[in-house]
């Protein structure tokens, strides 16, 4: 995703502005700050910002863990090494160090050994690696432990989903709802980048997008739920589009947003719109940047935040 750059009075209403044009939550901002807001006696720098939606990270989670678990064994070699260097320097004892505890910590048994042994012990048993399948069973102070399974959310996530296989669960599960609800529909995708277009196609699908596409926000939320947790909270971003809606409204929207602009260049006077949702947002705020003479700005807290058309 490109960086654009928005100006405002002060840094929360700049980090606003970009949300709006971006037509993302917050979580998903990325944003860098290009010039702090200052007042002067005689002339006033408004803050501004460059912003873009935050890309998804594409490190699989198990690198993740297995980055983590090397760090951990480095700084536990240092220490180890660190320990060796300041005792006798015997092989047996080099040896019985990086076997892990020396020969009397080994031979006190479960119920002996110092404090550290146990303590070294006890983390052992609930943490670090954990044996494969197929491996031969440890023993820990003369007593066999069993290996133990990986929790299953790690096997869930353990790879980032391709966004093809992420477009088909998400059609899927959209065309499953629709069904349970009693329509007959066809679904199909379009993919780019981080984005999924899940298109409803069908007749008598009113029901589907409710008053003002709130039914419709509600079935994009729950999809992207349910393919959020699929994809094991590396998903890309799903919008759903119902017999068109979006697109006609997308279009008409920017009609209006135009007039409005147009109206406001003429007249010099600034113009407020109705509330809107942050999607129709960023519809109005890229209409308006095509046209020179004004700038956008977004006021009021969701649900009834709306967009500010001002004369430049």
């Amino acid at each position: 995703m490109d960086w654009i750059e928005v100006t405002a009075k002060t840094l929360d209403a700049a980090k606003e502005l970009a949300l709006d044009r971006l037509g993302v939550v917050e979580d998903e901002l990325e944003f860098e700050v290009l010039d702090e807001p200052r007042s002067g006696l005689f002339r006033r720098q408004d803050a501004r910002i460059r912003a873009r939606v935050k890309p998804i990270s594409r490190e699989k989670p198990q690198d993740r863990r297995r980055r983590g678990r090397q760090d951990r064994r480095g700084r536990d070699g240092q220490r180890k090494s660190g320990a060796r260097s300041e005792g006798t320097g015997s092989p047996r004892a080099a040896d019985d160090g990086e076997r892990g505890g020396s020969v009397a910590e080994r031979a006190a048994g479960p119920g002996g050994g110092s404090s550290s042994a146990k303590r070294r012990r006890r983390r052992g048993s609930g943490g670090g690696s954990r044996p494969q399948a197929g491996e031969q069973q440890k023993t820990v102070g003369g007593a066999q432990r069993a290996p133990e399974a990986e929790p299953r959310e790690a096997e869930m996530d353990s790879e980032h989903m391709p966004i093809e296989e992420q477009a088909e669960f998400a059609a899927a599960f959209a065309l499953g709802l629709v069904t349970e609800m009693g329509l007959r529909a066809t679904v199909r995708t379009e993919s780019e980048d981080n984005d999924i277009e899940v298109m409803v196609e069908g007749e008598e699908l009113g029901v589907l997008v409710g008053p003002r596409g709130v039914t419709m926000q509600a079935l994009e939320e729950v999809t992207r739920a349910a393919l959020s947790r699929h994809a094991g909270g590396n998903s890309a971003r799903v919008h759903v589009d119902v017999a068109g809606y979006r697109q006609r409204r997308r279009a008409a929207l920017a009609e209006f947003a135009r007039k409005v602009a147009e109206e406001v260049v003429a007249t010099g006077e600034s113009r407020s719109l109705e509330p809107m949702n942050a999607a129709d947002r960023k519809v109005v705020h890229d209409t308006a940047a095509e046209i020179p003479g004004v700038v956008t700005g977004s006021e009021g807290e969701d649900p009834r935040r709306r967009v500010v058309i001002n004369p430049a």
